[in-house]
């Protein structure tokens, strides 16, 4: 047994380590080529979409639940729209954030997720945020607001975009969590993951032309495209929720706060982002949030 908690803990943090490293790969692409937010993310979903149904063709089980969620009317519609309106938003407002700001903020904002997952289930569930969650939801706009002013209101440190994207991609998270609770009820979470990825990516490749666009990159820019698709996304799906059977959701998803504090030394390594220490408060005030509403799971 102890075994299997190391090994699923081990997991988690190589899921969400992959995750980091993925935004850091995506913004090294930012800087280095002229491409933007919206053509990455079609690439990056559509190629990891096909990997993901090929991965699912070679296991018997998950090849029959292909076919057999492509004939279920009621729930195939409801994969559209967990594409559509679940991943390709949280992956296309993630990826824009990192191109006005950097994957370690970018990473950081959408962890708000917590919070207003928690506000919705009480106006959704007419019930009282209990104190924790107040003192979290607070301590997280803090955070925000180190960010943002590093603490001088009258001034700006993070692009008004930069901001507005992190905010949309913890709301994409939201989507996603609500739209994907039925479906991997019902369905394997591969197959689920695997449709979601190719339909967003290529909805969004056609309804932008991304896919029409020419891709200024060289070996090692389609290199690391490859990365982000192999390591960044299918790598780390496969990681993360094997951790998630192992030691459950509620462990996994404290693991999961090394994801933005990964982005921020990959990045700082990588491609030499700095960051002053109200930066790194600001973090700090937002990840102990999502410790916060974690271990307060009532």
């Amino acid at each position: 047994m102890e075994k299997k908690k190391s090994s699923g803990a081990l997991y988690a943090v190589l899921g969400a380590v992959s995750w980091g490293f993925s935004g850091t790969a995506s913004q090294y692409l930012f800087m280095n080529y002229e491409l933007n937010s919206i053509w990455v993310t079609s690439m990056r979903m559509t190629l990891s979409g096909i990997v993901l149904i090929l991965a699912c063709f070679c296991v018997s089980s998950k090849r029959a639940e292909l076919v057999a969620l492509l004939r279920h009317k009621h729930d195939f519609f409801h994969e559209i729209l967990f594409a559509l309106a679940g991943l390709m938003f949280v992956q296309a407002a993630y990826l824009t954030a990192i191109e006005y700001s950097n994957s370690a903020t970018a990473t950081v904002l959408q962890n708000l997720s917590v919070a207003f997952i928690a506000i919705f289930t009480a106006v959704r569930t007419k019930t009282m945020l209990s104190r924790v969650h107040i003192f979290s939801i607070l301590l997280a706009l803090f955070g925000v607001f180190l960010l943002a002013t590093h603490g001088n209101i009258r001034t700006m440190v993070l692009s008004a975009q930069g901001l507005f994207w992190g905010v949309m991609a913890a709301v994409g998270v939201c989507t996603y969590s609500l739209l994907s609770a039925g479906l991997v009820v019902r369905w394997d979470a591969a197959v689920v993951s695997a449709y979601g990825m190719l339909i967003g990516g290529v909805v969004l490749g056609l309804s932008s032309r991304a896919f029409f666009m020419p891709a200024a990159l060289d070996i090692t820019g389609w290199f690391v495209l490859a990365l982000i698709v192999l390591i960044g996304t299918v790598g780390a799906f496969t990681l993360f929720i094997k951790g998630i059977g192992e030691i459950g959701a509620v462990k996994a998803t404290l693991i999961g706060c090394l994801e933005p504090v990964s982005a921020t030394i990959i990045s700082a390594l990588w491609l030499g982002s700095k960051f002053s220490l109200i930066d790194i408060a600001g973090f700090a005030c937002i990840l102990i949030t999502v410790f916060l509403f974690t271990l307060h799971k009532e």
